[in-house]
Order: structure tokens, then sequence, then C-alpha cells
């Protein structure tokens, strides 16, 4: 396992516990507790912190190739055809998902949705957070009515 390997299995098993607390235990005061801080996604953006780190020259590449607009995508699937890269992405990927996800547990919390919408909601907020959001907002705003 190298380093971008490891990069991968952490940030993603960072996020882990927080999501758990969340899915199945959405009203406990540890669950209340720990996620009233940052640490639910400090992992992920250290890890990504980590990873630029690791590869100054990479980011200068992208701010270069940043500046033609014709450019941006080019660079950017450069940058992700990396293990640097696609490590950083997924670290950045999971970071938004967790906080993603919180706020939609909040919300279910603060509205008292019932248990189903918000364990939905919290389940596809990690898993396909797109498809997450558009089940929230479909079935809290149904629900609330």
């Amino acid at each position: 396992m190298d380093l971008f390997d490891l990069s991968f299995f952490l940030s993603t098993m960072w996020v882990g516990p927080f999501w758990i607390a969340m899915l199945v235990y959405p009203e406990h005061e540890k669950t209340q507790s720990v996620m009233g801080g940052p640490w639910f996604f400090l992992g992920p953006i250290v890890i990504w912190w980590a990873l630029m780190a690791s590869d100054p020259q990479a980011l200068v590449d992208f701010a270069k190739d940043s500046m033609d607009p014709r450019g941006v995508l080019d660079g950017l699937a450069e940058l992700l055809g990396t293990r640097v890269g696609a490590s950083a992405a997924w670290a950045h990927f999971v970071a938004g998902d967790i906080v993603v996800t919180r706020w939609m547990w909040k919300r279910c919390l603060e509205r008292e949705v019932d248990r189903w919408v918000s364990t939905v909601s919290v389940f596809f907020g990690v898993m396909l957070m797109p498809v997450g959001v558009a089940l929230h907002l479909a079935l809290v705003r149904e629900n609330t009515d």
C-alpha cells in the first residue's frame, strides 16, 4: 500500500464513524456533540492538503492551465489522471459529501421529519450525494408541507 492508497483509505474511513452516527443514532447527544465541531470533515481536508503539498508542481501547472479557459478541462484531466490527483480529488469529494450530509441531517432534526426520511437522506448523502440531496429536498419538503 503506497501513500495514495493509504490516503484514499484514510479519507474514506475518516468519515465513516460520523456517517454511522448520523445514520444510526441521529438524535443521540454524542452524535450531536461530535457533529457540532469540525472533526467530521477535517481528516479528508488535511489529507487533501498533504497530497497537494507532496506535488506542488501539479498545482502550479493546473493554475497555469486555468489562465486559458480553453485549457482548464485538459489541465484538470491531466491532474486527475495521476495517482496524487485522483487521491486528492477523492479526499475532496469525501469532505464535501460529509459536509452536505451533515446539513441534511441537521435539517431533518430541525424539521422533525420521520426517521425513514432522515435515514434515506443521510445514507444517500454519503453514498451518492447528488441523489441524496435530490431525495432529501423532495422528501423533506413533502413531509413538512
